[in-house]
């Protein structure tokens, strides 16, 4: 089999060089292209050597056009706008677009979804095996326990993380509402500040921190009198997010145009 051609886009930063040194580690899989941002320090320098592995020939370009066109998929950790751009470019190259990028609105994901019908899309607010677990777990936790137990989720990461809550925060109060029966942004209390009154039954808190160099820590809590059950998970480095992006792009290979998500590559929609 030949190996898989495989973009990167925003491949200078903490994730794309993560996932630069993913692809190398892993069988089957070629890196064919590398972008940044207009005007980023890193364009025209070898991604290879940016990530410690020596020099490898791909080098940092501001115009994705050409990777798009020559790669089976493109693994994507950028930001919304940009995002939306390369969703387009995705869905006209006929290219896997796999997305981890977070701070998605609405009128994102319906962009995305619509580009989805072109070409196959894994979309993930987290894509390690642990975390999507965890939003299997907190399903089947909070479908079993009333709302007697009340719901928090609190996350932590780096100082330099710029949303908040984090995309794996918001998409674990999804897990959560899913298994009550309700929709999230009818009970969701997304931060508290001053006299707020009784906590409202049945509502979903989140709690956001940030400081250091956290990767990213995630706890869900039920909480009841005189009992409490949390759901905890830690994420240490950014290479689990790369091997499972990386995974995502191997497993929609040769799939069908739609929209999957992290259930489906690990074969828990199943």
């Amino acid at each position: 089999m030949p190996a898989m051609k495989i973009g990167i886009v925003g491949a200078g930063g903490r994730m794309g060089l993560a996932l630069v040194r993913q692809l190398a580690a892993t069988e089957g899989c070629q890196l064919v292209g590398a972008t940044e941002r207009p005007g980023a320090p890193v364009l025209g320098r070898d991604v290879g050597e940016l990530a410690g592995l020596g020099a490898n020939g791909v080098k940092i370009a501001a115009d994705p056009l050409p990777m798009f066109a020559a790669a089976a998929a493109v693994i994507d950790f950028t930001a919304p706008a940009a995002t939306l751009a390369h969703a387009k470019l995705a869905a006209q190259a006929k290219c896997i677009h796999v997305i981890g990028t977070t701070g998605l609105e609405p009128e994102h994901l319906a962009a995305i979804a619509a580009a989805a019908r072109h070409t196959a899309v894994v979309r993930s607010a987290n894509m390690s095996l642990g975390v999507n677990l965890l939003a299997q777990l907190t399903r089947q936790v909070a479908r079993m326990l009333d709302a007697d137990f009340d719901i928090e989720i609190v996350e932590m990461h780096h100082r330099m993380k710029v949303d908040a809550p984090s995309g794996t925060a918001l998409a674990l109060g999804e897990a959560a509402a899913a298994g009550r029966g309700v929709a999230l942004a009818e009970v969701a209390d997304r931060g508290r500040d001053g006299i707020t009154g009784a906590r409202t039954r049945g509502h979903i808190g989140f709690a956001s921190l940030r400081g250091g160099n956290v990767v990213g820590d995630h706890t869900v809590v039920f909480a009841a009198d005189n009992e409490r059950i949390e759901l905890t998970h830690k994420a240490g480095d950014r290479a689990l997010f790369a091997r499972g992006a990386v995974r995502a792009a191997l497993w929609a290979n040769g799939k069908p145009p739609g929209l999957y998500g992290m259930d489906d590559v690990l074969g828990f929609s199943s």
